[in-house]
């Protein structure tokens, strides 16, 4: 089975590498860096994003929805009108429901087949080939290409029918952001009544106030280190997903409200670049506190 890769960045460098050292992978990404580090893995160089004629499934891992959608369906020079019919399309970029369901309606008259495939986990998690895959689509083509998808995910998930996969992985991030802005909210706070950070983050991640986002970020706010996880200014469009949804089918969020306000108070405050855990800031700020392991309070 020949393989197409589309997006070497953050997480999509160390997954096509992982599926290059077992099988045959063709990839392209804009920068020369990045698919150098591909090539040294095994993989082919393509000539550019619309040499996959001959690749039987094409896997993209794009920043968002507007970029997957525009590099598979722009007219004339989208990559989808180079594909032979029969042919497999796997999104595992994060991005929105309903342009999931567009674009697999879009594909589908061209005959091309197509799974929504998000993945859960960090970049080392990457790099050690222990993702969670979360599959929305056909069954049984899940199943035929698992052994190959087990080359980047040690967690395949079937979820259901085509846009499962990204409802499933929303489900999960907007935890996992809620999560995030109550520890930057909460932990000023204990700052600033006396408490002592460092004892205090031991506490939670012991206790029951932790969280995987807890377990994560308070060890990088004691040190004061908020560059090693996804940037928040690409994490929000985690939240304006969740934010439609909610419109569009009348469900109440309010807690999720209250932590989208803090993810854009901390990217008006021009956090964007800086990981989750930067949301603390903004209430240090607030407060006139800091939590760093050695602070003066």
């Amino acid at each position: 089975m020949r393989f197409g890769f589309v997006g070497l960045g953050q997480m999509g460098a160390p997954m096509a590498c992982n599926l290059a050292r077992t099988n045959t992978v063709k990839a392209f990404d804009t920068r020369r860096e990045a698919l150098d580090v591909a090539v040294a893995a095994g993989a082919a160089e393509a000539a550019s994003e619309n040499d996959f004629a001959d690749v039987d499934v094409l896997i993209l891992c794009l920043p968002n929805g507007k970029v997957v959608e525009n590099m598979l369906l722009e007219p004339e020079t989208g990559i989808a009108s180079t594909l032979t019919s029969g042919t497999t399309v796997i999104d595992t970029s994060t991005i929105e429901y309903e342009r999931t369901l567009r674009i697999s309606q879009a594909l589908q008259v061209r005959g091309i087949r197509f799974l929504d495939a998000p993945v859960s986990g960090m970049r080392k998690r990457a790099e050690d080939g222990k993702l969670t895959m979360m599959i929305g689509g056909e069954a049984g083509l899940v199943e035929t290409l698992r052994p190959a998808l087990s080359a980047m995910a040690n967690n395949i998930l079937h979820t259901g029918a085509i846009g499962s996969g990204q409802l499933t992985k929303l489900v999960n991030q907007l935890l996992f952001d809620i999560n995030a802005a109550a520890l930057a909210e909460i932990m000023p706070m204990a700052c600033k009544l006396g408490l002592d950070p460092a004892t205090t983050a031991s506490v939670i991640n012991s206790g029951t106030g932790r969280s995987y986002a807890s377990e994560y970020f308070l060890p990088q706010i004691l040190e004061g280190v908020f560059d090693t996880g996804y940037p928040l200014k690409a994490a929000y469009k985690d939240l304006v997903s969740g934010a439609e949804i909610s419109v569009r089918h009348g469900i109440p969020a309010p807690v999720l409200a209250a932590a989208t306000g803090t993810y854009q108070q901390a990217l008006l405050e021009g956090h964007g670049a800086l990981d989750k855990g930067a949301m603390v800031k903004v209430f240090e700020r607030l407060l006139e506190v800091s939590c760093r392991k050695e602070a003066k309070r």
